[in-house]
This record gives structure tokens, C-alpha cells and sequence, in this order.
């Protein structure tokens, strides 16, 4: 028997995310779910031949096999978000001279942020993997603004060295898709999932 909550009650309390992500902990957290924290630790290089979409896949379906070998009881979640210009993945910039390239390569321009994502149940048998696609609209960067934003420290340990929920919002002037596929889970999709599997359900308290 689970205990309702607000929006979103969990049928199975086994649920993990494998992933550090604060980003993705504070999506889920908005549906109140219980859930517990193990990254899956995978080699994010792209493979020979690989295309964006497949490159995204990839990576959430090895963190969340990875965490659920060790859970084969739980409901893992894994996801790996990038970032895609003129067919290039932009993964998270090394230093301060790779995210500026990054942020002009953006700058004036649309990309496209691809997340994939992928909900696995061992001992259930259950593997679904879906990508999903948002185009985010850059406005023109100025110098000055970049060097602020570097200067920020925000830049690293995010996809295309930028974070839309922060201090690059005003960066942006247009998005087609989901908001949050672009700041690191397509949270419309991945609930479709979870009531599918009844991990979760929506009630009134």
C-alpha cells in the first residue's frame, strides 16, 4: 500500500535515477517522487559512426543497465543529454577556451538539444529507450556577455556549456519543444512511461 501524495504517488518505491544530475533530481523531485540517486558511470565518447540520436540512446541505456545489474528489483531511469550543431555533438566543455567556442558556435543561431532516456526493469523484463528533440533559438552573444557568463563558473558540467534555467536564459529567444527535455528530462514523455508501467499514479490527496 503507498501513501498518497500530491500529483504524483508511487506505485513501486523502488525507483532509481542513475545519474549525478541536480538537474534531473529537481525534475523528478516536482512530482514528488521517492527515489534514490546511483550514476551510472559509462564512457560518454562517441562511438565511430554513431549519430546524435543514436549517441544519446547509447549512453542512457548503458547508465541505466549499468545501476540495474546491480537492482534487477528496481525501476532505474537513465538519461544523457547533448547538444547538437551542424550535426556535431557539443558535450560539456573542458576548460574556459571550450565553452567559448561553444557559446559563439550557439550564438544567433537554433540548435537542437537531443535527450535520450531509458526506464528499465530487470526482473520485469522492461527496456524502453525513447529520444526526444527540442530546438533552442540563441539570440547574438557579445563578447562582454560570454566573458560574464565563463566568469560565472555555470558554463561546465553542462551540455553545449550553457544551463537554460540559469543565468544563460537570457540567451535564449525562442525554444520549440519541451523546456525540460533541454535542461535534462523530457519529463512529459518519461511520465507517459512510468504510467504506463503503473510506476506511478496521479490522485488527489
Amino acid at each position: 500500500m503507498t501513501m498518497a501524495v500530491t500529483g504524483g504517488e508511487q506505485a513501486n518505491p523502488a525507483f532509481i535515477l542513475a545519474s549525478a544530475s541536480p538537474r534531473r533530481r529537481e525534475l523528478l523531485a516536482l512530482l514528488d517522487l521517492r527515489f534514490s540517486v546511483v550514476p551510472g558511470a559509462v564512457d560518454e565518447k562517441p562511438s565511430d559512426g554513431e549519430g546524435p540520436k543514436q549517441h544519446a540512446l547509447r549512453l542512457s541505456e548503458e547508465k541505466a543497465a549499468s545501476v540495474g545489474a546491480d537492482h534487477p528489483s528496481a525501476w532505474v531511469l537513465g538519461a544523457d543529454t547533448i547538444v547538437v550543431v551542424d550535426g556535431d555533438i557539443l558535450g560539456k566543455p573542458e576548460n574556459a577556451d571550450s565553452a567559448r567556442r561553444m557559446l559563439r558556435r550557439l550564438s544567433g543561431r537554433e540548435h537542437v538539444v537531443v535527450t535520450g532516456f531509458s526506464i528499465i526493469n530487470r526482473e520485469r523484463g522492461v527496456c524502453f529507450s525513447e529520444a526526444v528533440e527540442s530546438w533552442v533559438l540563441f539570440k547574438e552573444l557579445d563578447d562582454d556577455e560570454i566573458a560574464w557568463y565563463l566568469a560565472s563558473g555555470e558554463a561546465y558540467d553542462k551540455a553545449g556549456g550553457y544551463a537554460i534555467q540559469g543565468k544563460a536564459a537570457f540567451f535564449v529567444s525562442g525554444i520549440r519543444g519541451s523546456v525540460s527535455n533541454v535542461i535534462g528530462l523530457p519529463l512529459a514523455e518519461v511520465v507517459s512511461v512510468l504510467k504506463r508501467y503503473d510506476v506511478i499514479r496521479f490522485r488527489e490527496r
